[in-house]
């Protein structure tokens, strides 16, 4: 029996890319004017999906972008340069909102449970949204990524801040953040939020009601003796714990190197994107890895 071919999982598939290219802005060019290409002006643009896949090895490997391979990218400067173009555009948070879509049509977005939790991770190089580690002896250098997820895990809203910042003051941002709208919501009693010791006081318990939710706020002492009771209990709160795991398969989001908030955001988006696309169950694997 022949055995399947091992594909990287950078590699954009041609399934991927359909659902990818009609979010890609084409240039535009100015009405009436002609066009005329001057000898030695230099290569004509890099093809999109070549462009994307490139930005997909970034994310998967965790190389600089300088480092990638010339003599299948090209030019990383034009890589990059073209990144940086499709984030203005919203490219990547429309990915995010393509692939929650499709996920919501085929499996249907799990809303009744709902579960939120902050990560920190170094980030040596940050200039923005960057602090110091209160659980590494305040060492500088750190980020925070705060993820509400749905009842299965899949990202619904990212914000990014200094590790500094304490994961209850972030509240109102990330319930607010939310990518996808509910169409129709029911009773505000089908829809909880889980959340950790770190979501506890007064404000916080307004703050999680205002927005709907009937909040489910435990300590892990207590989640660890319920599971000792029960050892096939687990808390409906360890899905957010697991998605921010998923992001950390994406290496160059383990430790953040990127130095702007655009940049790092768009590669969070393109994860989420990933993840969300990743949990529709189809016949053909659209994304490796």
């Amino acid at each position: 029996m022949a055995t399947r071919k091992r594909v990287d999982a950078w590699v954009v598939t041609d399934e991927f890319w359909q659902r990818v290219e009609p979010l890609i802005p084409s240039r535009q060019r100015v009405a009436d004017k002609e066009y005329i290409r001057k000898p030695g002006a230099g290569r004509p643009p890099k093809p999109a999906r070549l462009v994307f896949e490139a930005i997909m090895f970034v994310l998967r490997t965790g190389c600089q972008w300088k480092a990638l391979p010339t003599e299948r990218f090209g030019s990383a400067s034009s890589v990059h340069k073209r990144f940086l173009e499709w984030e203005a555009a919203g490219v990547f948070s429309e990915i995010w909102k393509a692939g929650l879509a499709e996920y919501d049509q085929m499996e249907g977005i799990a809303w009744r449970w709902q579960s939120i939790d902050g990560a920190m991770l170094k980030a040596p190089l940050a200039q923005e949204s960057v602090g110091r580690n209160p659980t590494d002896r305040g060492k500088k250098g750190g980020s925070k990524r705060h993820l509400l997820v749905d009842g299965r895990g899949v990202p619904l809203s990212l914000v990014v801040t200094g590790a500094n910042e304490h994961d209850v003051t972030q509240l109102d941002a990330v319930l607010d953040a939310v990518m996808v709208t509910r169409k129709t919501p029911p009773a505000r009693r089908s829809k909880h939020l889980c959340a950790d010791a770190g979501y506890r006081g007064r404000r916080a318990m307004e703050s999680i009601k205002a927005h709907g939710y009937i909040p489910h706020v435990v300590d892990r002492g207590k989640e660890a003796a319920a599971k000792r009771r029960d050892p096939a209990r687990r808390a409906r709160r360890w899905v957010v714990e697991v998605c921010h795991s998923w992001f950390n398969r994406f290496r160059k989001l383990l430790v953040r190197y990127e130095k702007l908030d655009r940049s790092f955001m768009a590669l969070n988006h393109l994860a989420a994107a990933i993840i969300a696309f990743r949990k529709v169950k189809l016949s053909i694997n659209i994304i490796y890895g």
